[in-house]
């Protein structure tokens, strides 16, 4: 295991999976808790269209879909919450004409973008030093918003209608928390790619709370497991030459229906016993 990390790329790569399961953990607690995901999966398909203009505007891809990703999060939760549109309609047209945008920047750009691949499907041996320190910044501002309104979020996560009755800025806290989940899929893109952000998003996270209600326990363990699946996906990918995003989901994968499978034959042993 030790021997892979005399590779630079390989450093990166640990560093990048540390930093994106902090915020994985994070982030994709209040997901699980306040049952996000589907409008999770919006928000980092719609970010392919930040990439494609990033491309045309020959800026760091990463950096175009950092701002166009918030601006999504923020038109879809406006488009949810104050028109009568449903929600999954919404969350539909967002992501369309996300991935519509990215395809038509980037066939109007000269040349061909040789590293697209690795924004759809991740590859997680290619972030550079630069990406780190974005990041590392990222995840600081995450840490900083949850630390700052931790009790406002798990309000609005647990029980939105009693914030509401406490005079809590529901809709404000509601759109910045997607704000943070669109921080979050930016983080990820580089790690496991936009077509497999949900997975890493909520898989540790979903583990969390079958061991653990409280809100910070299952942040803390989505945090441990985050890293795990990570620098297990990242060492397996290694040793079989295997792409990288795609095992590191799988081992996630793999070890969630593990633990249900166990979980559930620990109950059926309890409920024999009393019989």
């Amino acid at each position: 295991m030790m021997e892979i990390l005399q590779y630079e790329f390989m450093q990166n790569a640990f560093w990048a999976g540390l930093l994106a399961a902090i915020a994985c953990g994070i982030i994709g607690t209040y997901v699980i808790v306040k049952r996000m995901v589907f409008i999770s999966g919006g928000i980092a398909h719609a970010s392919f269209g930040g990439i494609g203009i990033g491309y045309f505007m020959g800026i760091n891809p990463i950096i175009g879909a950092l701002v166009f990703t918030i601006a999504s999060a923020l038109g879809m939760g406006a488009l949810v919450r104050r028109t009568r549109l449903a929600e999954d309609t919404a969350i539909g047209i967002f992501w369309s004409i996300g991935m519509a945008l990215g395809i038509i920047f980037i066939a109007l750009t000269p040349g061909y973008a040789p590293d697209l691949f690795s924004y759809l499907f991740g590859n997680i041996l290619t972030v550079p030093a630069s990406d780190l320190l974005l990041m590392i910044a990222l995840d600081g501002v995450i840490i900083l918003a949850v630390s700052l309104l931790y009790k406002e979020f798990a309000a609005l996560s647990f029980d939105e209608e009693f914030g509401r009755v406490m005079g809590l800025p529901v809709e404000r806290l509601y759109l910045t928390l997607l704000c943070l989940i669109a921080l979050t899929v930016v983080l990820l893109i580089r790690i496991v790619g936009i077509i497999l952000i949900i997975a890493l998003l909520t898989i540790p996270a979903a583990m969390a709370r079958r061991f653990t209600s409280n809100l910070r326990k299952m942040m803390m363990l989505a945090v441990g497991l985050g890293v795990g699946f990570t620098f297990g996906g990242l060492w397996l990918s290694y040793a079989v030459d295997l792409p990288s995003g795609a095992t590191i989901i799988l081992v996630g994968g793999g070890v969630f229906l593990i633990t249900l499978g166990f979980l559930k034959l620990q109950s059926r042993r309890r409920e024999a016993r009393k019989v």
